[in-house]
Parts: C-alpha cells; structure tokens; sequence
C-alpha cells in the first residue's frame, strides 16, 4: 500500500481540542457511565418553530435549488444590515461591508487567506479559540499570544505590547464576550485597540458570536464598529449559531470595513459556494424576527448560570461569574493541572468539561463549563464533580 505522507501544517497540528474531548466522552460511555455533556458550547434547546417553517417555506422553491452567490443574497445581507442597524446602532452598506458566511468558524478561518503573508506577524488574545491560532500559522504567519489573566479582567494589555512589535504585527485577534472566559470587553479597551490599529496600521479581527449572550440590559455588549474609529480598522465576525439555536445550519457574516470584506470575499468566491439559499431565507426571518426569542434565551441560560455558580460555590469551586456568553470559567481545585481534573472528572462522573489549557498556556489552572443542558442534569453534574 502507498504511503500517503500528511503535509506539514498538519503533520504539525496538535489534536483539534473539541475532537478529542468527543473521543474521550465515547470512551467513557461505552463503559456504561451516563455522561453530561459540559464541553463543547453546543446549545441543547432546538432551533425555534417560527425559524424552521421558513426553512421549510424556501427549500420548497425552486429557485432555491441552484447555486446561491457566494457573498450570499442581497436580501440576507440588507437583514444583517438592518439588525445591526437595531442591535448596535451601526449603519452598515449591505453591498460593501456584509458577507454571508457558512458559519462564523468558516470565515475566521478563511480570513488569514486575504491578508496575511508567510512571515506575518499575527497577535492573538489567549485562551482562545483554537482556530485563530491554527489558520495563522497554515498559511504561514506568526502566532504572537497575548496572555489574558484574571487579574487584567481577561483583557490583554495593550500598552505591555512594545512598539517594534506593533509594527511587525499585521493583525490582531479578539474575541468579546469571551470563550472560553466569559469576559466582556469596556468601551475603553475598544477605544485603546482602535488608536493602536491606527497608530500602526494593524488590522482587528473580532469575533462577537456572543454579543446576544449577555446577562445585564444595563451592560450589553459592544460591536467594535460602535466605536469611532472601528469600521476604518476592523472586521467583525458573527453568527446565527448561538443567537438562534442555529448551531448545524451554518450561517454567518462578517461585517465592517469594506477592504477587508471584499478580501474575505474574493477568498469565498474561489473556494466554495456559498450558503444554500433556503437557510438565506430563514436567516432572514430569524433576524428580522428573532429578539423576543433570544430574550428568552438569555433568561434560560441566566438561570443555569445561577444554578451552576449556587452548587460550584457549595461545592467549594471557584469560579468567575459570566457577564456574558454561556460558559463558566472555573478554578481547578486541588492544585493539579487541568488535564488531569477534567479526565479524573470524565472517567469517575461521567460530567465533559474542557481543560482549560486546550485554549491556551494561560489558561492553564481553569477548566469550562458549558450551560447546554437543563438545570436539573446540571445541579447533577456539580453534584458529582464536588464528590470526587
């Protein structure tokens, strides 16, 4: 038999984390233990009924059989537009500055694609999400992590970044609210990163799949583009997923300055496309028509936010109360590290956590939970951890 040799980039590439916490939970079931999943941010509740009879409306025409544009329908991108328009107070041009995405994960990860060369420098806000890092370093750039600590509020510090390095830099990825640590970013943060972007002529990427997340009306989260200076900087990522339950349909968008739109584009134009044109239609309809369902939302995962932080303090665990996202970010007990909680944890209870070093050096010492089950499998799941 021939033997077919990886590529580097992937010969090189660690395990994707969430791969590997499913084969573990396999494992442990197959060994009869009823498992509770906490580790992959999966939302539990089904996509909304008023969301799937659009769905089911649209495939039903025919003209949604062909294939879809690639920057996706005028019409989904106008709803994008509007939404921003309602959400955040941002006047975006649907032509220029919105392009429909097969979910946020796919553009993050074809972004680099457009504009960054082998030899790029590329900061990058750790823990994080492990594509920034991966799809960096695929095309040739340089990953330079940026620590986030409990102490700095999980912001990274700006002014620690020296200024040749702001000059090598030709990005800089954040992610607000937070995963994996729930963290919400001030308006000052934004206005400092937007004066650097500026200063040095770095490009901000930011993901903001949990804006509608959030736990406080007095608080909400910001886009980037709400602060002067931000759409001439950034581009910002965003999804259906979380906000709509819309997690397998794949649809999402990135918005803002229209160069680095139309980078992203012309990378979508030759490698797939785009969205079949019957989700098109149901994101409409979600955007249009969604925000008393994401209220609801929020108030669900409010709840299993109190019950998780209730029994955690009970059981001695400290954890970080989220103002946003629906994850927990928790101290490991006991000083040992957090793979080895979370494994202990998995084979003896059955409860998936996420290390939280699978996200980054720093965050080494916490380990995630994810509030994507009920309230009751999750007073068992604390339960059961606090046993050990």
């Amino acid at each position: 038999m021939p033997d077919f040799q990886l590529a580097q980039r992937l010969a090189n590439l660690p395990p994707y984390l969430f791969a590997a916490v499913d084969k573990a939970k396999e494992e442990v079931r197959a060994k009869g233990l009823d498992i509770i999943s906490l580790g992959i941010g999966d939302p539990d509740l089904p996509t909304p009924d008023f969301i799937i009879d659009a769905l089911c409306t649209a495939a039903r025409n025919p003209a949604n059989h062909q294939y879809p544009s690639y920057v996706g329908l005028l019409s989904f991108r106008q709803a994008v537009a509007d939404w921003y328009l309602r959400r955040f107070g941002v006047s975006l041009d649907p032509q220029t500055e919105v392009v429909s995405l097969i979910g946020s994960k796919e553009g993050i990860a074809h972004f680099p694609l457009a504009f960054v060369n082998p030899g790029d420098l590329v900061l990058i806000a750790t823990p994080n999400y492990p594509v920034y890092g991966v799809t960096t370093e695929f095309v040739g750039g340089i990953p330079l992590y940026l620590p986030l600590t409990d102490e700095n509020n999980f912001l990274p510090d700006l002014d620690a970044i020296d200024n040749d390095t702001w000059k090598r830099a030709k990005a800089i990825y954040v992610n607000y609210p937070n995963n994996p640590t729930a963290a919400m970013a001030p308006r000052s943060f934004y206005e400092k990163l937007i004066a650097k972007a500026l200063e040095f002529n770095v490009i901000v990427v930011h993901d903001a799949a949990y804006t509608e997340m959030y736990f406080n009306e007095a608080n909400k989260p910001l886009s980037i583009l709400e602060i002067p200076g931000g759409r001439d900087v950034a581009i910002e990522f965003h999804s259906l997923s979380k906000t709509y339950n819309m997690t397998g349909w794949r649809i999402g968008m990135a918005v803002g300055n229209a160069s680095l739109v139309k980078g992203l584009g012309k990378v979508k134009e030759n490698i797939d496309s785009g969205i079949f044109q019957a989700v098109q239609e149901a994101g409409i309809v979600a955007l249009n028509q969604g925000d008393a369902y994401t209220a609801e939302l929020r108030g669900i995962y409010r709840e299993r936010r109190d019950v998780v932080i209730e029994a955690l303090k009970k059981a001695g665990i400290s954890c970080r109360i989220p103002e946003a996202t629906f994850y927990i970010w928790s101290k490991v007990p006991g000083g040992v590290s957090s793979q080895d909680f979370v494994t202990r944890v998995l084979k003896q209870t059955g409860v998936v956590t996420t290390p939280g070093n699978g996200f980054g050096t720093p965050g080494e010492g916490y380990f995630r939970i994810s509030l994507t089950v009920n309230t009751d499998r999750l007073k068992e799941a604390v339960l059961r951890i606090s046993q050990l």
